[in-house]
């Protein structure tokens, strides 16, 4: 399933509607911001896991190189 078509922990970004963050974020930020965005998101997940979110967090550092590997269409750079 595509990563924007589902959010891990809760249901707050899906009542947004049309305009997701990530969405928003990548047009706003140049193709190099927006990937290290994406990169730091993952990163401060997987950092806080053991002391935070635990498996939920793992989940969610995976959804978002997910989503970034989809929204950059897995362009290098």
């Amino acid at each position: 399933m595509p990563a924007l078509e589902h959010q891990v922990g809760g249901d707050h970004y899906s009542k947004l509607g049309d305009y997701q963050p990530w969405e928003v974020l990548r047009r706003w930020l140049t193709p190099e911001e927006f990937r290290g965005y994406m990169k730091g998101t993952a990163i401060a997940y997987l950092a806080r896991e053991r002391d935070k979110g635990g498996d939920t967090d793992i989940a969610k550092a995976l959804h978002t190189l997910q989503g970034l590997a989809e929204l950059t269409g897995g362009n290098n750079g």
